[in-house]
């Protein structure tokens, strides 16, 4: 069992916290948010994640899992240092990474000489980062402290985060001395059993995996919308072209959806971020730059869309079906419905929108925002619906139901989630992605 200090309570902080420590390990997490800490030591979640407060209950009680605000009461013990903060993005894309420098200032501060670490940069990091990590923590450490850095990129996707921790694609570990990979494998031992793949490298190439991985999903992305503009075009279905083409087991068909694009905490920030790591050394990204501007254009084209079936949008009332940029989570950090609202207020249109988890997260990116509490309340007297995230509940309307609360019949499918020839004869006019 090891002792793991994890630094930030953010989503990758929280889940990666709480699943270490139902591996059996001691984990303290350090937030310097006092609600915060002061909430999860209530067994209150600081944001939506599918089983993310039995977890953490269960280990608070079973004394694997600690909340603190004191860094120095987290790092007292510990065997690992695992830095989990936010990494925004700046001007140009580029990773702001003052407050993961700010960590391993404090992180040397505290170092005994007569202590060993590892630290382990756990946030999302551009290439290079765990150097200057090393070097902030050497210019404040005690002479004689002894630690090493090492890079453990994550992999969680909101909405299954914990089933991606404890049954992952791989585990990624950058090391540069066999005590630390001794160490971070420790960590993981209890996946070897599920023979989990398991990557040791050095620790620039753990740094560039995530970016790397990410950039290529936001491509696949793009290119299968891409595709739906083509399939518009020449009579296809996007649909069906996407499972023909997710057949070839080079491809697969993870990412071949057509709809509204790319939002939420990663795909945005790493694309930028990686483009902006390639502009810094001298090369050239135009896939990735491609894919981020495509991107950019899928909300322009629902907004066609709504108003080719509905004509001048002034004085009419949209609804928007979903508001998170994904099931399963409350995120709305650059979801496609922040653009759309945007876009049909600036045509003169009203929004109400509802979701089941992510309401009060966009109350506080659009205040003046009307919300509904479900699908019928926010359709009634609605000149158009968007069906925007293809939460459970949006995916099985009753569209009789549903037409008799609209004022106009009109259904832009964002997520390609109802069949064309259903909805015509149910009495909507009808448009989707592609097909």
């Amino acid at each position: 069992m090891a002792k793991i200090c994890m630094v930030g309570t953010g989503y990758v902080g929280l889940v990666s916290g709480a699943c270490f420590a139902d591996f059996g390990h001691e984990v303290r997490c350090v937030d310097i948010d006092e609600d915060r800490i002061a909430a999860l030591e209530a067994g209150r979640m600081p944001f939506y994640e599918p089983g993310l407060d039995q977890l953490v209950v269960r280990n608070r009680r079973a004394g694997h899992l600690s909340f603190t605000t004191s860094l120095a009461e987290g790092m007292r013990g510990a065997d690992v240092v695992m830095i989990a903060v936010q990494t925004p993005s700046g001007e140009r894309g580029e990773a702001d990474l003052s407050y993961v420098l700010s960590v391993a200032q404090q992180i040397g501060e505290l170092l005994q000489p007569d202590d060993y670490k590892v630290v382990v940069t756990k946030s999302t990091v551009p290439v290079g980062t765990s150097r200057k990590v090393a070097a902030t923590i050497q210019a404040h450490a005690p002479e004689g402290a002894s630690f090493d850095v090492a890079s453990n990129p994550e992999f969680l996707r909101e909405g299954s985060a914990i089933e991606d921790f404890v049954r992952p694609d791989r585990v990624v570990i950058g090391v540069e001395t066999p005590r630390s990979e001794e160490i971070m494998r420790e960590l993981y031992r209890p996946l070897f059993l599920l023979e989990t793949p398991l990557l040791v490298c050095d620790i620039p190439t753990s740094e560039l995996i995530k970016y790397a991985s990410n950039a290529f999903l936001a491509v696949k992305i793009s290119y299968i919308n891409e595709l739906a503009d083509l399939c518009e075009q020449t009579g296809a279905d996007v649909s069906q072209v996407s499972r023909g083409m997710g057949m070839d087991k080079r491809i697969g068909p993870k990412f071949l959806h057509a709809g509204l694009g790319f939002g939420g905490s990663c795909l945005p920030k790493d694309t930028r971020a990686i483009v902006n790591i390639a502009r810094e050394a001298g090369v050239k990204l135009p896939l990735v730059d491609a894919a981020i501007d495509t991107n950019r254009q899928r909300v322009e084209r629902a907004m066609d869309k709504v108003k080719r079936l509905v004509g001048d949008l002034r004085g009419k009332r949209v609804a928007l079906l979903g508001l998170a940029f994904k099931p399963n989570t409350d995120d709305v950090r650059e979801a496609p419905a922040l653009g759309l609202v945007e876009k049909l207020r600036k045509a003169g249109a009203s929004v109400v929108g509802c979701d089941p988890q992510a309401e009060e997260s966009f109350r506080r990116m659009v205040p003046d925002m009307e919300f509904a509490e479900d699908a019928m309340a926010c359709a009634k007297d609605a000149d158009a619906v968007l069906l925007v995230t293809e939460w459970n509940p949006y995916r099985t309307l009753d569209i009789d139901r549903l037409k008799a609360v609209m004022k106009t019949p009109v259904f832009v499918d964002c997520r390609n989630v109802y069949d064309r020839r259903r909805m015509e004869a149910a009495g909507f006019r009808y448009d989707c992605f592609g097909r």
